[in-house]
């Protein structure tokens, strides 16, 4: 498993209703077909992504977009970024304001498509996942912001999401 078969893999978990639920399903029985060293590798790139994402800058998309952000909340925005594919994903790291692009208010999280690995790798071994998963770092990356700050630091976000 490598970068590029973990992005065929989630394009080809994507539905056209950019439904969650339904995209963590197909993707749970794509990972099913996968030995279970390559879904403990899928797992282990999506925390990596996962972890590229923690910056302050899209927490503070996040909460615009979501009309708030717990650290629970961005985490499952993070995971929502993620499974909307790798070109999504990548313009929303080089610029926060993208992340914005197809979402809807208050519905741009996705919790469900982490959960799927671990149960895709409990279907293929009958064991419990043996997840290892943590931030890498105490904080996000970049400058901390306050809700002040922020209809300045992403204004196409705030009229957007206002």
């Amino acid at each position: 498993m490598d970068k590029a078969q973990f992005w065929q893999l989630i394009e080809q978990s994507k539905n056209k209703a950019g439904d969650c639920e339904k995209q963590a399903a197909k993707l749970q029985k794509l990972l099913s077909k996968l030995s279970a060293e390559e879904i403990v590798e899928f797992s282990r790139i999506f925390d990596e992504f996962s972890r590229l994402a923690y910056s302050w800058d899209l927490w503070g998309a996040a909460y615009l977009i979501n009309g708030g952000a717990s650290d629970d909340g961005f985490q499952y925005f993070r995971w929502w970024l993620i499974a909307q594919g790798q070109e999504y994903f990548e313009a929303a790291i080089e610029n926060p304001e993208r992340a914005g692009d197809n979402a809807e208010p208050e519905e741009a999280e996705c919790e469900a498509i982490s959960y799927c690995i671990a149960e895709a790798y409990q279907e293929k071994t009958g064991q419990d996942f043996p997840r290892t998963y943590s931030e890498s770092v105490p904080q996000p990356t970049g400058q901390p912001w306050e809700e002040d700050d922020l209809d300045h630091r992403f204004p196409a976000l705030c009229e957007k999401f206002g």
